[in-house]
């Protein structure tokens, strides 16, 4: 132990002269990890080439230190930073943590290993004490010069040489190199190759997530290896045909719906809202995007940039619209008394943090609530990458197909035809009626008549409507603002409003004063494409698309309230169920009640207000609208009209083309005005209800495919970012700009979401391609290169191969030009992936995670990829691609359970079996099957499933409503073809072997031994002589069964091996 230097006495004096308690809040962390001579069970080499700061120090530092002294400055204890180089050399007053060269003259080592129990670090109670070992290592760094290096992943990847190795002949590729350099120098050597059936199957199951048919099988092991043995010992190995079966599994539809599932894991992919209430979402053509890009092989960059950005594309197609809707999979919380902005900023929070973890494999969640306390992540930095995401406006987009299209042009054609001839069909409807307008004489039939009947009807009409009917003059407003929805007032004197919404939101519109008193206001609220489901509301949120609210409406004069005192309307009705709605309780004083008009969207709606008095001509107009009830749901396009009638008016609902020709003498009418009124009174008429009703429905809009969307907001309708004091939302500090962390600054700094996207996949950001590379290679190996595959931060683990996760990332951008398929193929080619899942002793022993992968890995099928192969194995699975979600059988009570207790309606046909990912995905109550099996719920980004091995696995297996359905498929053609019924000799005819053997190969791929065929043809005799000397066909049935359930129970079958 060394002497106490002069420093530590002046820590000691400083250190008595503290307040009880003070020190041990305050008290600086310096730590070590343990620290392995030789081997390490990381997966990392020790060799006698110095001390590394990045292999051997940081991860010390990083893990025991940073906490207090790391790059939170808030969190920062004794003012002394480690992370740095420039904070461990900081002149303390007279001395420094770290003096490159004099370890002795150092405070960490000084405080490391000191005896004084109140000055030592670690402290005692932090049970991170450090051993012997663990101190030498960090004098022994100091005493080398205290060299500092950036962290691994934030440094550019170049490109690496090959290492050297003494058996080059085993490496078929680059990625071969870097694996035998590590296990010829830990003393190991790879294994042989995989047997050549589970070969196959390996990569079948791997590329595109589906076992191969027994002919598949053969037909490639036959072409690849000769001469032909299941073992593939002696056999001579054709890489050419090897690469030829890669590349057309690599082609196959059937590539994208396996490789898409992992990527909607990280998407966060669900079809429903999640939280409470849960309700079904639709955007399942984001899910379909996802498969086609990954078939088409869309390079990675383009394919992050239309996720991220793709709306703001020049001419941004609507297949890169639809792309956005990468991060519309956040959830939305539709619970009663919930704030919608609150939500929306917990929404925002999700989709930094998917970000982080999906391209920058950082967990930036850390730094929400305070800077980050391991990588150099502020919480400014965290909000300012926030700003980048948070201005978009959060929309939904129709998806009409060519055909959809076609199919409404033909109904708008046939509805404009019907239209045209309804007054044709006027003498029709009415010829065995008699017209009170008429005398006998004019009740003849012939066409002549008829048609005066029609004019003295349509005549009578107008002048009925003519009294109520009164001018309307546009009100023109000069100003439109309210609390946070953007007002924008544009032809015509209509409003539209865009942006968020809140609870409660107040418009504010003045307008120009009028030359005439006006005596009633018309309120005409428009429908838009725009809006959700056509308007003529912004309501998106908990109520119905497309309505809205009006709780109050209020009039003032020259800054006087204006008494109204009568409102009507020409259609109202509410959600809440018996809740009366209307526009006189617009106007009662209470913003609990109001006019709504749901179940009546996309259409045009009308309120009348009429005034206790007059206004006078040339007087100031404001008028102050009150939204919100339950939800936010304002009004999104609508226009104010005036009248001086003088008299009380009511609400009606013709469109002022309509309105205005009614009022106009006939001699004053075109033919074409009055050929369209004429239309108007027909179809109106109840002598022409059915014809009408029939255009009503050809003219009404199609219910199309829609899809959650991001669009992005126009340059003078920024919405504002700000920092938030311990992340919450009701605590808003200053507001920040768009930026990406200052760890990445350089000149060009990205200032929207495009600009975001293209730096996410630029040469200026070390991470992606590294994240991604490294992701890849665990989907295939079960485990990344770096193990903390969301992680690649200074408490990520260490990578087991640095070198060939540089060599990956390097190549991924400038060899493969960011193609997955050409990563996946350089993958699948390579040695190291053809070897056998056998364990091998020596390397269990000297590496015992197969961190250098001296053998295959074998780990147990995802879920989807598990319940495909079992439909695969036994001919049920459809290959229908895209579309709506199914629901394929499962468990009763599943969906019960959770609000509203939805009905699972089982599927029907062929969709009853399409492949996994088309399941419907509930948050709040996933598919059982997948949940059984770790599949993520969809609530949260997922960079890695778990693997857990439990015993409701193996009852699902045995007794799940989909499981037991297929076995029965295939026990009743099996008991079918073979009969055994009818002739029990068959046990033993060579038709009943092949038909076991084929079972054994739909199942598991390989063919079975002589042994196997025995003890399967035994357990079938076995359980048949149980049931008597003459089973019936039910007993046959359920024999097969059995067999085909246990065999699907294996673990060959359940593994990927």
């Amino acid at each position: 132990m060394p002497s106490a230097s002069p420093y530590m006495n002046q820590l000691r004096s400083l250190y008595s002269q503290l307040p009880n308690g003070f020190f041990s809040s305050r008290r600086a962390v310096f730590c070590v990890l343990i620290v392995v001579f030789g081997l390490s069970t990381d997966g990392q080499e020790r060799v006698d080439d110095g001390i590394s700061y990045t292999r051997d120090i940081r991860p010390i530092l990083s893990d025991k230190c940073f906490s207090c002294h790391g790059p939170d400055a808030n969190a920062r204890q004794a003012d002394l930073r480690l992370d740095t180089q420039e904070g461990q050399r900081q002149d303390l007053g007279g001395y420094a943590a770290v003096v490159p060269g004099q370890s002795e003259s150092s405070l960490l080592v000084e405080l490391i290993e000191t005896s004084d129990a109140d000055l030592q670090m670690p402290p005692q109670d932090s049970k991170k004490q450090l051993n012997d070992a663990e101190r030498k290592l960090l004098r022994e760094w100091i005493d080398q010069g205290a060299s500092w290096q950036q962290h691994w992943s934030f440094v550019t990847p170049k490109q690496k040489s090959l290492p050297a190795v003494a058996d080059s002949q085993w490496c078929a590729n680059e990625i071969d190199y870097f694996i035998l350099h590590k296990l010829e120098r830990g003393g190991l050597r790879p294994s042989d190759d995989a047997a050549p059936y589970t070969l196959v199957r390996r990569l079948f199951l791997d590329l595109i997530g589906l076992p191969p048919t027994p002919e598949q099988a053969d037909y490639w092991v036959q072409k690849i290896w000769e001469p032909i043995n299941d073992s593939g010992v002696d056999s001579t190995f054709d890489s050419g045909k090897y690469e030829q079966l890669v590349d057309f599994l690599l082609a196959s539809p059937s590539y994208g719906e396996r490789w898409a599932r992992p990527w909607l894991d990280l998407a966060r992919y669900a079809d429903t809202n999640g939280y409470e209430k849960d309700r079904e979402r639709s955007i399942w053509p984001y899910r379909d995007w996802v498969i086609d890009a990954l078939n088409a092989d869309m390079p990675f960059d383009q394919f992050t940039i239309e996720q991220i950005a793709g709306d703001m594309l020049p001419h941004a197609t609507l297949s890169q619209i639809v792309a956005t809707g990468f991060h519309r999979n956040t959830m939305l919380n539709e619970e009663g008394g919930i704030d919608p902005l609150e939500f929306r900023y917990h929404a925002m929070t999700d989709r930094v943090a998917t970000t982080g973890t999906t391209w920058l494999g950082l967990t930036l969640t850390c730094a929400q609530c305070h800077s980050h306390k391991y990588d150099p992540v502020t919480q400014t930095d965290y909000y300012q990458l926030m700003a980048l995401l948070n201005n978009a406006d959060e929309l939904a987009v129709e998806l009409p197909s060519e055909d959809a299209q076609v199919e409404w042009a033909q109904r708008q054609v046939r509805a404009q035809q019907l239209l045209s001839a309804l007054p044709t069909k006027w003498p029709a409807s009415i010829s065995s009626k008699k017209d009170v307008t008429s005398d006998s004489q004019t009740q003849s039939t012939d066409a002549a008549s008829s048609l005066l009947t029609l004019e003295e009807s349509f005549s009578a009409w107008r002048s009925s409507l003519r009294p109520s009917l009164v001018d309307w003059c546009t009100l023109q407003p000069t100003t439109a603002t309210s609390n946070l929805p953007i007002l924008t007032i544009e032809d015509e004197g209509v409003v539209f409003a865009s942006g968020d919404t809140a609870k409660r939101d107040d418009y504010y519109l003045e307008f120009e004063p009028l030359s005439e008193r006006i005596s009633a206001i018309q309120l005409e609220a428009l429908p838009d494409p725009r809006l959700p489901s056509g308007g003529p509301g912004s309501t998106y949120y908990e109520g119905t698309l497309g309505d809205f609210f009006l709780a109050e409406l209020e009039l003032t004069v020259n800054g006087q309230a204006w008494p109204i005192a009568s409102a009507s309307e020409t259609f109202a009705a509410n959600r809440f169920g018996k809740n009366p709605v209307s526009a006189a309780l617009a106007i009662d004083s209470d913003v609990q009640t109001g006019w709504a008009v749901h179940g009546r969207q996309a259409e045009r709606h009308v309120a009348v207000f009429n005034f206790a008095k007059d206004i006078p001509a040339g007087e100031k107009i404001e008028v102050h609208m009150v939204f919100g009830r339950h939800f936010a749901s304002s009004l999104g396009k609508f226009r104010f009209r005036a009248t001086a009638a003088g008299h009380e008016i009511q609400a009606e609902d013709f469109t002022p083309p309509i309105r205005d020709w009614l009022l106009l003498p006939d001699e004053q009418l075109s033919s074409e005005q009055r050929q369209l009124l004429l239309q108007e009174f027909c179809m109106r008429s109840d002598d022409l209800a059915s014809e009408s009703e029939e255009i009503r429905s050809l003219l009404a809009p199609a219910t199309l495919p829609s899809t959650l969307i991001f669009s992005e907001r126009p340059p003078n309708q920024t919405r504002d970012t700000f920092r938030h004091h311990r992340g919450e939302y009701l605590s808003p500090r200053e507001k920040v700009e768009p930026g990406i962390p200052e760890l990445f600054s350089y000149d060009d700094q990205p200032k929207d979401r495009y600009q975001f996207a293209q730096w996410l996949v630029s040469q200026n950001n070390p991470l992606t391609s590294r994240v991604c590379a490294n992701r890849q290679w665990a989907y295939f190996f079960g485990s990344g290169i770096v193990q903390t595959v969301d992680d690649l931060g200074l408490q990520g683990t260490p990578p087991s191969h640095a070198e060939l996760l540089d060599y990956l990332a390097y190549s991924l951008i400038n060899q493969d030009n960011w193609s997955i398929k050409n990563f996946h193929r350089r993958i699948v080619t390579s040695h190291t992936y053809r070897q056998s899942a056998v364990v091998n002793q020596l390397a269990l022993q000297l590496d015992p995670q197969n961190r250098w992968l001296a053998y295959a890995p074998r780990y147990r099928l995802d879920a989807e990829v598990l319940r495909d192969s079992i439909l695969f194995a036994v001919g049920a699975l459809s290959n229908k691609m895209g579309g709506q979600p199914v629901r394929p059988p499962q468990p009763p009570g599943i969906t019960e359970v959770t609000f509203g207790s939805p009905k699972w309606n089982v599927s029907q046909g062929s969709d009853r079996y399409r492949r996994s990912i088309y399941t419907f995905q509930k948050r709040t109550a996933p598919f059982a099957m997948f949940a059984t099996f770790d599949a993520p719920s969809g609530e949260a980004c997922i960079a890695r499933r778990t693997r857990s091995n439990n015993a409701l696995q193996a009852l699902t297996l045995m007794n799940d409503p989909m499981v037991v359905e297929v076995v029965n498929l295939a026990a009743a053609h099996l008991a079918s073809t073979t009969d055994i019924e009818s002739n029990p000799d068959a046990l033993s005819s060579p038709e009943l072997v092949g038909a076991i053997e084929s079972l054994f190969r739909r199942i598991l791929t390989r063919r079975p031994t002589e042994r196997e065929l025995q003890i399967l043809s035994s357990y079938l005799w076995k359980e048949l002589q149980s049931q008597g000397p003459t089973p019936n066909a039910n007993e046959i049935h359920q024999a097969w069964a059995g067999l085909i359930r246990s065999l699907l129970c294996t673990d060959e079958a359940l593994n990927r091996e």
